[in-house]
């Protein structure tokens, strides 16, 4: 978008505090993703926040990876953030990682026990949910929070050492059981976990919670604006006690509204489900709102900016149209995707007035909407050609105009055509249509004087290839899945994918450029599948032309 916007609130607070001068006027943000699943769309916001932010103000932003639950977490799920993050055009100043500082936060934790403000408790999970109380009634302190600091710092050493199975104890703060934020009450700062880490391998047997994890990390990276949604609002009086108490760099908490958007989920934890219930082919399935899904789908980095930039920077929750995705990617693609012709519901046409040995090859720019084209290519012309189905009625309308008995229509680049007559098979289905040329109404050179209100696109017979194109709709067949009644799977539409193994395309395309849109003229946006080969071309469609869901 080149239009002048007004400033969010996140740049009033960066100018303000560049202003200022704090931190000498140095911003660094960073985007730290657990990696424990595939980004989803709503990450790539977040991403587009923290790392736009920083280039705008001359800033950097740090990768971080959230890796403190150990259980959950793949070099797999790293591997595709990295590529997600650098497909949308970022750059990160240094790639970092929670468990890069788990010296660092356990010494921490030992600071905090000599201060009196942690304690190993030997409660359950259960008994320590109890024992905090509700909002409206204060928690009740436990024998265990009264342990001196030495009982405490040879405890919570034991259980670095590995001596008690997992749950068996935990380190709390000792913050406040009467605060009215929960999350003060005593919050949990490690647990036990024997589990082997992706990075730290069998070192740790105990791993520090989220919530002791994140503003150490901020402090220690020295981020000037720590960048996040609106469900860590009642985490931020917390990260700032652990700031404060260990007298460390005074990261700041900022939060924005997620984005929430309809017709998908966008919890890690339901989009696991899909793949692990085989309901998608993959993490990476085109119908997912995964990064890597939507690129396997034909999307483009400059088309999910562009969505990011015009929902804008919000401190309100509010749901998205996936429309507004889908214009997006309309507008890039327009102005981007070369124009080929395929046919995905073939049915022949015979121009019996065409000599029958006879080839000729017609120009078509690759894309009109740009100057010049973009250049052209050649396409093969000859007597028989695939049309789409569609396009042939056997008793025309009065507002149908293509073909039918005695209608005439364009054929894209080539000639204008006229139905005589069609031939049917033994179950009563049009096999084939036959039609004369007007040899004298050759697109650009035309002199026939004939004006035709329909235009067709078509493939020659001869010299098309097969594909299979994959067209896909949205993933679920209500607005808020997450917010109806029961499983959220059973509101999966099961006409978001439909194959057609036999469609048939134009020669170009047999060359079709990995990541390339393309636009199949009258069908769709489109894009060759990342499974694709030679032998057998695969094609996904990205998009509709327009917004069939607007009547629906």
């Amino acid at each position: 978008m080149s239009e002048e916007r007004s400033l969010n609130f996140l740049e009033e607070i960066v100018e303000e505090d560049i202003a200022a001068g704090k931190n000498s006027g140095r911003v660094l943000t960073r985007f730290p993703p657990e990696p424990n699943g595939y980004l989803h769309i709503g990450h790539a916001k977040s991403i587009c926040l923290n790392f736009g932010l920083a280039l705008k103000y001359g800033g950097k932003t740090n990768l971080r990876f959230d890796d403190t639950n150990p259980a959950k977490e793949e070099v797999e799920y790293v591997d595709s953030i990295k590529e997600d993050v650098k497909w949308l055009g970022f750059e990160w100043a240094n790639e970092l990682y929670a468990s890069d500082y788990f010296d660092q936060l356990y010494a921490f934790a030992v600071a905090m026990i000599k201060k009196g403000l942690a304690y190993v408790d030997d409660s359950s999970a259960e008994e320590i949910s109890v024992q905090k109380g509700t909002p409206t009634i204060p928690g009740k302190a436990n024998q265990y929070r009264s342990r001196s600091v030495d009982e405490n710092l040879a405890l919570f050493a034991d259980m670095k050492a590995g001596k008690y199975p997992d749950g068996a104890k935990v380190l709390r703060a000792k913050v406040d059981l009467a605060a009215p934020n929960m999350h003060l009450r005593d919050p949990l700062m490690y647990r036990i976990k024997h589990t082997e880490h992706h990075r730290t391998g069998a070192t740790w047997c105990i791993y520090p919670m989220y919530d002791f994890a994140h503003g150490q990390s901020d402090a220690i990276e020295e981020i000037t604006h720590s960048i996040c949604t609106l469900e860590f609002i009642p985490h931020r009086d917390l990260y700032n006690w652990f700031i404060e108490k260990l007298d460390i760099f005074p990261s700041k908490q900022y939060e924005f509204a997620r984005l929430n958007l309809n017709y998908t989920v966008m919890s890690k934890r339901k989009l696991l489900q899909l793949v692990e219930d085989g309901h998608v082919e993959s993490w990476d399935d085109p119908r997912m709102p995964t990064i890597s899904g939507l690129r396997r789908r034909g999307y483009t980095p400059a088309s999910i900016i562009d969505f990011c930039e015009r929902i804008g920077v919000a401190k309100r929750e509010n749901m998205i149209d996936v429309s507004l995705l889908e214009f997006c990617i309309r507008e890039d693609l327009n102005k981007t995707a070369w124009r080929r012709m395929a046919v995905l519901d073939p049915i022949k046409m015979v121009i019996t007035s065409y000599p029958e040995s006879e080839t000729e090859t017609m120009f078509s720019e690759n894309n009109p909407e740009v100057e010049g084209g973009e250049g052209g290519r050649d396409i093969p012309f000859s007597r028989e050609l695939w049309i789409e189905r569609e396009d042939f009625m056997e008793e025309p309308s009065k507002k149908f105009f293509r073909l039918g008995v005695g209608l005439s229509v364009r054929l894209k680049s080539a000639y204008i055509v006229t139905c005589n007559s069609f031939t049917k098979d033994a179950d009563g289905n049009v096999t084939e249509i036959q039609c004369t040329h007007l040899p004298e109404s050759k697109s650009g050179t035309d002199t026939s004087g004939l004006h035709v209100k329909g235009t067709i696109h078509w493939v020659s017979v001869p010299h098309a290839k097969t594909a299979e194109v994959r067209l896909y709709d949205r993933l679920f067949r209500v607005e808020d899945p997450s917010n109806e009644d029961g499983d959220f799977k059973e509101y999966l539409n099961p006409n978001s994918l439909q194959i057609l193994p036999n469609a048939y395309i134009e020669a170009d395309l047999a060359k079709a450029i990995p990541g390339k849109g393309y636009q199949f003229i009258r069908k769709g946006y489109f894009t060759l599948d990342k499974h694709s080969t030679a032998d057998k071309l695969v094609f996904n469609r990205t998009v509709t032309l327009k917004d069939g869901w607007v009547k629906k």
